[in-house]
This record gives C-alpha cells, structure tokens and sequence, in this order.
C-alpha cells in the first residue's frame, strides 16, 4: 500500500510503498483511512525542523489528523463495528510507571515527556492506506460528519482549551454571564478556536492581520464571531472597541503578539496559549507591566497542547452544534482536498484555510 512519508537524513519527502497491517488482535481495529488534513506541523516536519521515526525505521509517515472507517475488529473489541467512521487520538503514553497522568489515559498531560506521537515523534501516522490501532485511541464520529471530520482533531486542542477556561474560571466566586474571548489569529487553528468558543456561548472576537472587508474576515463573522483587523485597531485599543476581554486564545505563536495582547485582558482573565514560536531572537516585552497586571488583576495563563480523548468526544459535540448552527461557514474551513499523490506539494506550499489529503472516497 502507499504511504506519504519524510527521509531526514536524505531531506526527502515522497510516496512510498510499504507493507499492510496483519489482521487485528485483541481490541485493535483495521482502518481504511479516507482523508487527512495538514497542518503547521506536517509542514514543520516536512521541513526537516523535526520528527522522528519509530526505532528501527528510517522514515516517519506523516499524517495526524485523520478520518477512517473501520474494516476489521480484533476478538476483544466490544465498542466498534465495521462500518463505523472514527477519528483516531494523537498521542500515546509513556513507558515510566511513575507518570500518573499517562497511566490514567491523560497523556496530554504527560510529566516526563516520553511520550510518543502518531506521525510527529517515534511512531508512524495516518497518511496511508491501512491503519492498525487500538480501539482505546479511537473515537466513533457520526456519519453526518464524514466531510468535516478531518477538523476534530485540531478543533479538540480548542475545545480543550474551552473546557479548561471553564474549568480554571470556576475559581471565581460568580459565572459571567457570557465571557468575551478574544482570538488572536485567523488561521486554521484561530477558526476552530473561534467556533469552539462560539458555541460554548463565548461571546468571540477574532483578531488578525486580514483586512475587515477581507474574505477571511468575511469568514469569521460566519462563524458567528466578530472581527478586528489590525489595520484599523491597534493593539492598546482592542479594548476600547470591544470592552474588557476575559478569555484571550492566542493561535498565532508569536510571543510579542501573545504577550502584549494581554493590556486588552480584563481583571480575572485568562490567556490560553496554543502556539509554539520559532526559537528566532529574543522578543522584547513589557515584562513588569505583564507581571504587574497578572499579579495585581488575579490573571493566568496557561498552555494547552495535544488532547485527550475527552476533548476529541467534546470536539465531536463542538462540531456538530456547529454544523447544525453555521454548516456552510464549517465546511468553508477546508478549502482544498488533493489525492496523495499531490501530498508532496501541498506540503511545501498551503493553498488555503485548511488542506486535506484525500485517501480513500
């Protein structure tokens, strides 16, 4: 079968052939793969930045964000059936038995960091044909959703990041009525960030370097979010157009933009961070007024990367209020499908809002 994969050591990126699965065994399930969408790290990894191979392999096969149907259940399986459309989870536990949150199938939060990942570090992902894998790392999507699904697994870092905002938010001793949120980004990560914030009844402001009359702008407000564009609305005066914000979700990766968004953050507010920068030259950020504000205004910050299968099964529920709310803004997010062979390519140079590889129809 096919199989996009990176050489490393060769700086090569192609299509290649390798050998099928063997039958399930126990609670595994044969996956058909039908599609695969790309995203900043496939391209990371396709320019050599990172990504390791499983032991013993001089290739990785990429793909993480994956939509398949199941062919075949092993013996043990009781949760699956042929038939059934499945998105697959990204990361796998670490060996160490002192870990406690991979022992307990939090290994999003893994403390040793030994973790592996499908397609970005020691194990092979989902761009090919046939997969093998177990029916814990497996969520069921409905039918109804085959043609955004590739979108549950980047729209579950921001449902993660909704369910924590909840979560850390609870501290306080009332519920705002409808928190603000500001998104800082409209890329594919800041998009499904607005819809997970949208309708988790955030009242949602996307910020981002498009003009206002742009299509991008035109697709946030779709989205049922509104936008301000950095043309027209400086930094330090976000909130004289939006009142105070109390959620910023930063999908840019830009320190001096995540950083010197947070004048715009209310008392009690929270910024969530999503974005991993380049390691380029130090930033220069107002340091004491950041610290001043998050100790004097009971601020936090926090960091979210990866998810758990909670937050794929609440990514699930996300998209399918969205697309019963806003179907055509949702499948408007992707805005490119190519068969494999066009992988290669489409790796080089994006084509739109969110690229998706096409295995199988």
């Amino acid at each position: 079968m096919r199989a996009l994969a990176i050489f490393r050591a060769q700086q090569d990126v192609r299509v290649i052939d390798v050998a099928e699965p063997p039958a399930p065994t126990g609670r595994q399930a044969l996956l058909r793969v039908l599609e695969v969408g790309i995203c900043g790290t496939d391209r990371e990894i396709a320019a050599f930045e990172y990504g390791d191979p499983p032991d013993g392999s001089d290739y990785l096969i990429l793909g993480h964000e994956a939509v398949a149907e199941v062919l075949e259940t092993g013996p043990d399986v009781t949760e699956l059936q042929v038939g059934d459309l499945v998105v697959p989870t990204v990361r796998r536990p670490c060996p160490d038995p002192g870990c406690r949150t991979c022992r307990i199938g939090r290994q999003d939060f893994c403390t040793t960091g030994a973790f592996t990942e499908r397609g970005i570090k020691q194990a092979h992902g989902f761009l090919t044909e046939l997969v093998l894998e177990d029916e814990q790392n497996l969520v069921t999507v409905p039918p109804q959703l085959t043609d955004v699904a590739t979108l549950i697994e980047p729209l579950s870092i921001a449902a993660k990041a909704a369910e924590q905002a909840q979560a850390i938010q609870q501290r306080l001793p009332w519920q705002p009525d409808k928190p603000r949120t500001l998104v800082l980004g409209a890329g594919p990560i800041g998009m499904l960030g607005a819809i997970a914030m949208t309708v988790t009844r955030f009242d949602t402001v996307v910020y981002s370097r498009e003009p206002a009359d742009s299509p991008r702008a035109d697709k946030v407000r779709e989205l049922g979010a509104s936008y301000l564009s950095t043309e027209q609305t400086p930094m330090d005066k976000i909130n004289s157009v939006t009142g105070a914000i109390d959620v910023i979700y930063e999908a840019v990766g830009v320190p001096a933009v995540a950083f010197n968004a947070t004048q715009a953050l209310a008392p009690n507010g929270l910024l969530i961070l999503t974005g991993i920068p380049a390691l380029n030259e130090p930033a220069t950020l107002p340091i004491d007024r950041i610290m001043k504000d998050i100790v004097l205004n009971n601020q936090v910050i926090v960091g979210t990367v990866n998810a758990g299968r909670s937050a794929f099964e609440l990514s699930v529920q996300k998209l399918e209020q969205a697309m019963y709310l806003i179907p055509h803004s949702v499948r408007a997010i992707i805005t490119n499908r190519v068969p494999l062979d066009a992988a290669p390519e489409i790796l080089r140079q994006p084509h739109g809002v969110k690229d998706v590889i096409r295995i199988h129809d």
